[in-house]
């Protein structure tokens, strides 16, 4: 019984380790996202109104 017990400790460890990363490697992501929507939107203003 107690190999089950370890097992499911393991399993809950494992799961929260995960959980963890994913949400580490997504909030990195998102901000990756805005900073490059945000580069894009200063480029087009660059081009369109001081470029000409």
């Amino acid at each position: 019984m107690e190999s089950n017990i370890g097992y499911y400790l393991f399993a809950l460890v494992a799961i929260i380790v995960a959980f963890l990363i994913v949400k580490k490697v997504a909030s990195c992501m998102i901000k990756s996202v805005v900073l490059l929507v945000l580069v894009v939107v200063l480029a087009v203003v660059y081009y369109l109104y001081i470029y000409q």
